[in-house]
């Protein structure tokens, strides 16, 4: 049972970063507005392998870059770490796909569960929270140990394609996985049982419904579904609001010391917007006792769209905050 870590707002100065804690979810703030909200004790139903999760998710304009439950996938939450196919295990939600199923509820719909927050630290560049993580099976076995960090931190933004903007900020996300299953667990995808371009499972962002059709961007160009599959160390997605009719880029940048970087992207315009780190995108992993597997990343929020110099920039600035993130 964790304890929660205040009940006062609790302020950094220099970043003008503040955070709330309600005994069930975070919410933290720049400059007083609220920007992030990480429900830690989710209420989900088993079938949607309950799990941690930030949303809403807002730019530090004001305009949402995350929806939650939608109604086709009602699994997908705001942004979150989340894997289909761990073993026999989803810890995804919904239907699982193998081989010798495809699609089937297999009554196998595991979740992660907060033990504690062990720290938050406001000392640095932003505020990080560590958390410890068991993730069970949907009979209640443990399987997986989990010590998460993630820290909120503003960045430096040179705007560089003329659009009126209020900066942005990063998410970094660190997640360290332990086998205490008893068994070796062989980490997947759908694509790694035999379905095309179905490599999810990651870190994992779906974008509101008014950013279908919009563009994705990495250091070689832009485009939209293509970039499927594709490996690269940032890429970024630029969609556009209804009533405001604002843009706004959320860009995933991977950090260059994960297993297998530079990994795979799921991403996806056409159908809805959603983009994540895919490391079991096309090869299983194996997660053995005793070998812990860490994989960390930046998600940067930013008020309106990217050229080519800022996308960069974007990215650059994240992965400089993810090298000094000790």
């Amino acid at each position: 049972m964790s304890t929660p870590l205040s009940t006062a707002r609790s302020s950094v100065s220099p970043a003008k970063l503040s955070f709330d804690d309600d005994g069930t979810a975070l919410t933290f703030s720049a400059n007083g507005r609220p920007v992030a909200t990480y429900t830690y004790k989710p209420t989900d139903d088993q079938y949607e392998s309950p799990r941690p999760f930030f949303h809403p998710l807002t730019t530090l304009g004001g305009d949402v870059v995350t929806i939650s439950r939608p109604w086709d996938h009602v699994w997908h939450k705001g942004l979150s770490w989340a894997l289909p196919n761990v073993g026999p295990h989803n810890f995804w939600g919904g239907a699982t796909y193998t081989r010798a199923t495809e699609y089937a509820n297999l009554d196998n719909n595991g979740a992660m569960t907060h033990g504690s927050f062990t720290g938050i630290d406001q000392s640095g560049a932003g505020i990080t929270a560590s958390e410890s993580l068991t993730w069970t099976s949907q009979d209640g076995d443990p399987v997986i140990a989990e010590s998460r960090r993630f820290s909120l931190q503003l960045l430096e933004d040179p705007v560089t394609d003329g659009s009126e903007t209020e900066g942005a900020y990063a998410i970094l996300f660190e997640t360290r996985m332990s086998n205490i299953s008893g068994e070796e667990i062989r980490i997947g995808s759908p694509t790694t049982e035999g379905r095309h371009n179905a490599g999810y499972g990651g870190l994992f962002w779906r974008g509101p419904r008014s950013f279908t059709g919009g563009g994705f961007r990495n250091q070689d160009g832009a485009g939209t579904d293509e970039f499927m599959g594709t490996r690269s160390p940032w890429v970024a997605f630029t969609g556009k609001h209804d009533v405001t009719c604002r843009s706004s880029t959320i860009a995933f940048v991977e950090d260059s010391t994960n297993p297998g970087a530079p990994n795979q992207w799921f991403a996806r315009s056409s159908i809805f917007a959603c983009l994540g780190s895919a490391p079991f995108f096309s090869e299983e992993v194996s997660l053995r006792e005793g070998a812990p597997l860490t994989y960390r990343y930046a998600v940067v929020i930013a008020d309106g769209g990217v050229d080519a110099e800022r996308a960069q920039a974007l990215a650059d600035a994240a992965q400089a905050a993810l090298r000094s993130w000790a």
